[in-house]
Parts: C-alpha cells; sequence; structure tokens
C-alpha cells in the first residue's frame, strides 16, 4: 500500500494502474474497504467506483465499508441525512464536508464490469476486483477510460491468476514481466508500462501443489489465518484427482498460470506419452486426418497408427498459419496425401473442416488408389473423450511437438449432454488435436495385422506353422 501510494512531484500517482496478484483468502477484501475509505476520508476526491464481474462481490466490500463507517463516530459524523443508498442498483456512500467554506462531496458507488459500468461517470479511484474474469476488453474500456479526464486518477485491481481467457489481466501482467525463454526466469520489462505497478505473491511456475515453500510465497497469510495443514490436505487431493480441479488450485491457491481451468487433456498423461519415434515401420497402418480452426488462420494435418501392443502413436505431417492458410491448405494436402498413402484420410465435416469438404470428397483421379476417404460426421464427442482418456491412461505415444503440446495444454471441454468435445470457442486453437484425435479414431478402426509367427524347431528342423505338422525345409 505505501509503494502503491508512492506519488510523482507533481502530486499524480506513481502508478496510473495498480496490480495486485495473491491467492484466496489472503485478505483482498478488507484491503480493499480500507482503500476505498482512505480516498474518502483523507484524500478526499470526487467518485470510487467499485466493480467485479459479480455484482454481489462489489456490494460485498462496499457493504462492509458502510458498516465501518457506520461504527466509527468520526466517520459516522461526516455521512449527510440521505448519505448512504442501500437500493439494488443505487448502492451510494456518500460524505460531505466543509472545506474553505465550501461543501466537498465524495462518493462510493457500485457496478458490474460489463460494457457500461462506469460509463457516463467521471471515475477518480477505480476499484477491479476478480480481473481474471474479465475475458474481453468491454468492462475494462468503459471503466478505466472514465477516469481519462482526471490526472490524478487511479485504478487499483486485485485477482488471483486465471487462464488463457483472462485477456486483461494477462495483458496487463505482460507488459510488466518478460520471461527468458532459455531459464524460464521471470524479470521486469525494461520497456514496460511506466505507469503501471505489478505487487505479486505467487509460486515459480512448475511448482508441485503440496511444496510448503511455494504456498508460502503465494499465500502471505499463511500461518495467520490460512492454516498449513489445510492447504496440503487439499493440494494432495487435487494432485490426485488432476484435471480441472488441480487447474484451480493452481490459479486460486499457487497464483500459477494454467491454460485453463477446465482441461480436456490430462497434463501427466500427455507428459508420459512423450517417446520419441516415427511412424517408419507402421506405414501401412497409418491414417490422416485434417482440421482447420475456427478463425481459420490454423489448419492441421496429422497422421496416427496403432502399434501391435494397442497404444497409438500420432505425428504431425503438416500444419498451416496465417492468413491464408486454408488456401495453402487446400494447394498442398493432396500432394501430402498421395505421398503419405495412408490406408484412410478423414476430416470433420460439421466443424471449419468444411471448408474443404468438396476438395476431399471422392471426385476423378482422387482419392489416391487404396486410400479411403471418411467423413467423421458422428459420435464426435466420442473420438474427444476417447482420445483424452486414451492420452490419460498413457496409450498415446508423440514427439513432443510444439504445436501439439501448446494445443493439447490448452484443450478444453464443451459439455455435449453427458458427454464432451474440445471446445473451438477458448483462446487458443484445437486443429491440431482434433486431427489428432481424429486421426487415432479412424486408425484404431483399421484391423492390425498379425506380426508374422515366429519359427518353432519341430523334429529337428525349423518351421513356420507348429499346426498342420508341415515343414519349411
Amino acid at each position: 500500500m505505501i509503494h502503491a501510494g508512492e506519488l510523482l512531484p507533481d502530486g499524480r500517482p506513481r502508478f496510473r494502474k495498480v496490480l495486485v496478484i495473491v491467492a484466496r483468502q489472503n485478505g483482498k477484501t478488507h484491503v480493499l474497504v480500507v482503500l476505498s475509505l482512505y480516498w474518502l476520508f483523507v484524500m478526499q476526491v470526487g467518485l470510487v467506483l467499485g466493480t467485479s464481474t459479480n455484482l454481489d462481490y462489489a456490494r460485498e466490500s462496499w457493504e462492509k465499508a458502510v458498516e465501518l463507517v457506520e461504527s466509527i463516530e468520526e466517520l459516522a459524523e461526516e455521512v449527510p441525512k440521505g448519505g448512504i443508498r442501500k437500493a439494488n442498483g443505487e448502492q451510494t456512500l456518500t460524505i460531505a464536508r466543509t472545506v474553505k467554506g465550501k461543501r466537498h462531496r465524495s462518493r462510493y458507488k457500485i457496478a458490474a464490469s460489463n460494457r457500461k459500468g462506469g460509463r457516463s461517470l467521471t471515475v477518480h479511484k477505480l476499484i477491479l476486483d476478480e480481473l481474471r474474469e474479465h475475458d474481453s476488453w468491454a468492462a475494462w474500456n468503459a471503466a478505466y477510460n472514465a477516469m481519462n479526464a482526471v490526472p490524478d486518477a487511479q485504478a487499483f485491481g486485485i485477482t488471483n491468476k486465471g487462464d488463457a481467457r483472462a485477456v486483461v489481466l494477462n495483458s496487463l501482467r505482460k507488459d510488466a514481466v518478460e520471461v527468458n525463454e532459455v531459464t524460464g526466469r521471470e524479470t521486469m520489462r525494461a520497456d514496460g508500462d511506466p505507469e503501471l505497478g505489478l505487487f505479486e505473491w505467487s509460486a515459480p511456475q512448475g511448482s508441485e501443489p503440496d511444496d510448503p515453500h511455494a504456498l508460502a510465497q503465494s499465500n502471505p497469510n499463511l500461518g495467520r489465518r490460512i492454516s498449513l495443514r489445510s492447504l496440503l490436505a487439499d493440494a494432495r487431493r487435487a494432485k490426485r484427482n488432476g484435471g480441472e480441479e488441480l487447474a484451480q488450485y493452481l490459479t486460486e491457491i499457487l497464483c500459477m498460470d494454467v491454460p485453463n481451468l477446465n482441461p480436456a487433456i490430462s497434463a501427466a498423461g500427455w507428459a508420459e506419452g512423450h517417446v520419441p519415434g516415427d511412424l517408419s515401420e507402421l506405414r501401412d497402418q497409418l491414417a490422416l486426418v485434417v482440421d482447420v480452426s475456427m478463425d481459420e488462420q490454423h489448419a492441421a494435418l496429422l497422421a496416427a497408427a496403432q502399434l501391435p501392443d494397442g497404444r497409438v502413436r500420432i505425428e504431425p505431417v503438416h500444419a498451416w498459419s496465417g492468413p491464408t492458410a486454408v488456401k495453402d491448405m487446400r494447394a498442398e494436402v493432396k500432394g501430402l496425401v498421395a505421398l503419405v498413402r495412408p490406408r484412410k484420410l478423414g476430416w470433420f465435416p460439421n466443424g471449419p473442416a468444411a471448408v474443404v469438404a468438396a476438395d476431399l470428397a471422392e471426385g476423378e483421379d482422387w482419392p489416391p488408389e487404396d486410400v479411403e476417404v471418411e467423413a467423421i460426421r458422428r459420435d464426435v464427442p466420442a473420438v474427444c473423450m476417447g482420445f483424452a482418456e486414451l492420452v490419460k491412461s498413457g496409450q498415446v505415444l508423440h514427439s513432443d511437438d510444439p504445436m501439439l503440446n501448446a494445443q493439447a495444454g490448452g484443450a478444453e471441454k464443451l459439455p455435449r449432454g453427458d458427454a464432451w468435445v474440445f471446445t473451438r470457442h477458448g483462446a487458443g486453437h484445437v486443429s491440431g488435436i482434433y486431427a489428432a484425435a481424429g486421426a487415432v479414431h479412424l486408425a484404431r478402426t483399421l484391423p492390425v495385422p498379425k506380426p508374422p509367427p515366429k519359427p518353432v524347431i519341430l523334429r529337428g528342423r525349423r518351421t513356420s506353422d507348429a499346426s498342420d505338422g508341415k515343414s519349411s525345409g
């Protein structure tokens, strides 16, 4: 609070934007209550606006501030008659005092974080609670730009970490921190926003959930109001269960980055499947699937083949990206298929790959000889869920391709009744994962060739089949 309140020589705040990242239940609501009253009673600003994506959360902080004011005589004396309005949507705390013969008023209002919150107001101090929930810039632009005409305005955001959809939080933090690609260590950006102050309590990326030292780094209240024993019990359960439970624990308690909060692909299973290799010895068992991203900026052609032991190996054949991704894919995919000569070629005609349906459908001189073309129309949830289960059980092998790694980490579930598919509307792309899942599905429908019979010795002579008593000489 001392450093967030630093002033420049002309009296303006050193930080026009203050970002505080800290784990749950470490007193952030109390900080916001005291801060808002400090702005009202000490700094005597014109308007404090408190926002949250859930209006009830903003109301909770406001109500605690009102209770504190009403409980302290010196503060309550400065609240005029009718200065506290509690009607839904109109919650306002107003204080009035006479300064040098002039009546001065300060107000504390609340609003939901949306595209309307803050519009038509002139905001002097802004509270943005749970900034991780801002999945677009609409709410930020509405409230933050309401400070444009106030030279000494300040926006104060407190939150824990989110996933890739926390676009505002991630953008602001990225403007303050840069990551060394070699060591993974974070340092302050030399070219960052000089008006942005970042105050963060977080565990180092990659920390184990049940590491007491990591928990202490993200929980300043640990050992006071927060029990280490309780956090460790929750951490071990989340670690065992994985998935959404683990992702939520990492973001809310350790303040670590995760690609998404409802992961479709097991991170542990994906890591276990990293076994260097190729498909050169399985060419007669190959299935290829091509898929396209929703924005048509990415396309991928994936190959898969089932191994004799039942496991499946996936490898990317080619990936396209950029504004001409679909055009380039159309021009090249047939040549790649002719070169690879898979047993099956597939795509998802009910998804964005429908744009190439006419190119892949059977026609003159297409497909190549012995290549079967199959549109994967039905059981898409079974394709996605089956692939995820195979990854989780260590049955999918891959060679650590960066594109597949990124998409596997970002793939998120989209419910379809009692089942689910990979969502195409998340923060990242899943065209590679859809292609991989489809290729695995087709590969597993191909008959696995039986291994050649082992030669045995019968009556001192070699034979390839002992069942009919004939020797091979």
